[in-house]
């Protein structure tokens, strides 16, 4: 039985066109083209950085527009009132997003940091690296979920819901969870950033999608718009991705040139704890004999992170310069290569949830 779905999986890779077949080629390709521009061409790059809005950054805020404009076309909104009667996907959410994902980062932090590399960081710059890791594991991802859900054919109505939900939970609680880990007791959280970052990558597409998907479901019909036009748009959510990462590789061009040992060893943990919370995501959702496309959007929630919170409040607290701002920057290094083959992952094991 495996044997056949593994045939049935190369045979639709065989289908895809040329430019996807081969997407971790040029994921790579632009990691290098990136880290390439913004070590000579640093001025462009630290031009197109300072485009931004309370630590939102505009350009990728509309790269990210063009990755998730697609998916909120997908939203039937009346179907949005149905995601209660399937409430196992929202609560394995919320348990591995808020009562495991924080603890299990600073486990893996603490131990590689503080003990399995102490021979090769100082215990000062350790703890800083600790601080930035722990403030990655408190802020679950908001935007780029809509990314990886639609990479995998994830409900996008109850992805929605997921997103809505956790935004509002971190509001709530990552204030007392950072405090918490961090053992810190003055925390300013730029509330600004954190609704600036809703606004853009979740209201302004949502809108945009549900009136542009009414005129275009008047004028063409369902078959022309499942069919044609959203097939159409397949191409631009790669080309959002691949742009979005020459632009972030090349704001930390020099750091990784200048830092590279520092960014492995601060990267391994990370690693592992974005593999190890999709993973008690996915399976756990397995467990529960959720659909397939409920399942990888709840594992790629907790997986990935909100970075512009992370870093804006890593920046706040301990300065630009700081290890734990290094850190957050790792996360945000690490997370799109580790995620694509996340995806990859999900869809070749998409028949474990029929």
């Amino acid at each position: 039985m495996h044997i056949g779905h593994r045939g049935n999986s190369e045979a639709l890779l065989d289908k895809l066109p040329f430019f996807e077949r081969f997407l971790p080629l040029w994921v790579a390709l632009c990691i290098i083209l990136g880290v390439f521009f913004g070590k000579f061409l640093p001025e462009a790059a630290n031009t197109i950085g300072k485009m931004e809005i309370a630590k939102v950054n505009i350009p990728i805020a509309i790269l990210i527009w063009m990755m998730i404009y697609p998916m909120m076309l997908q939203i039937d909104f009346s179907g949005i009132l149905k995601v209660g009667s399937k409430p196992q996907g929202l609560f394995v959410t919320l348990v591995v997003n808020w009562l495991i994902k924080p603890f299990t980062m600073a486990f893996f932090a603490t131990l590689f940091l503080r003990f399995v590399f102490s021979p090769l960081i100082s215990p000062l710059l350790a703890k800083e690296y600790i601080a930035g890791a722990i403030l990655l594991g408190a802020a679950p991802c908001t935007a780029m979920v809509f990314v990886w859900s639609y990479l995998t054919k994830g409900d996008p109505a109850h992805t929605l819901v997921q997103v809505a939900i956790n935004d509002l939970v971190i509001l709530i609680l990552f204030v007392p969870i950072v405090k918490f880990l961090l053992g810190v007791s003055r925390i300013i959280v730029p509330y600004d950033t954190l609704i600036y970052s809703i606004i853009l990558y979740v209201v302004i597409p949502l809108v945009f999608g549900y009136f542009s998907r009414s005129w275009i479901l008047k004028k063409k019909g369902l078959d022309w718009f499942e069919n044609v036009f959203l097939k159409s748009l397949r191409p631009f959510t790669i080309f959002g991705l691949l742009l979005t990462l020459v632009i972030i590789f090349a704001f930390q061009g020099r750091t990784i040139l200048s830092n590279p040992l520092h960014i492995f060893i601060i990267g391994i943990p990370l690693s592992l704890q974005t593999y190890f919370i999709f993973g008690v995501g996915y399976s756990w959702s397995r467990f529960l004999k959720l659909p397939h496309n409920i399942a990888s959007p709840a594992a790629m929630i907790g997986a990935s992170n909100f970075f512009e919170l992370s870093v804006a409040v890593a920046i706040s607290l301990f300065g630009l310069n700081s290890g734990a701002t290094l850190a957050t920057v790792v996360g945000v290094l690490t997370e799109v290569p580790i995620m694509l083959s996340l995806v990859k992952f999900s869809n070749a094991t998409n028949y474990w949830f029929n």
